[in-house]
């Protein structure tokens, strides 16, 4: 019974540990198509946290935060914050910087 447990665990942290790389490259995906838009250079995404949160709107679902590096001219770097439910963008916060 305990080998059950155990088979358990190891599947569920295959499953989080797969998940994870999942919502990071969303991230990428959906961080990257904004600066496109805004006609921003894209350098770098890190990942803060992700934890799973309840709304009583959305339910049950992984709220994850990463920050991202952007250039707007090209000789500065400024940070931003992207969050996301899931996999769906949710917020994105850039600072004020130059064209």
């Amino acid at each position: 019974m305990e080998n059950i447990y155990l088979l358990l665990l190891v599947c569920l942290v295959f499953w989080y540990f797969i998940f994870l790389r999942k919502v990071a490259e969303a991230a990428r995906h959906h961080i990257h198509q904004y600066c496109q838009q805004e006609k921003l250079q894209y350098l770098s995404i890190a990942r803060i946290s992700s934890r799973l949160r309840f709304n009583k709107r959305l339910g049950l679902h992984w709220y994850s935060l990463f920050e991202f590096e952007f250039s707007g001219d090209g000789e500065s770097k400024y940070t931003g914050r992207a969050a996301l439910r899931n996999y769906k963008l949710a917020d994105i916060n850039v600072p004020a910087f130059k064209i």
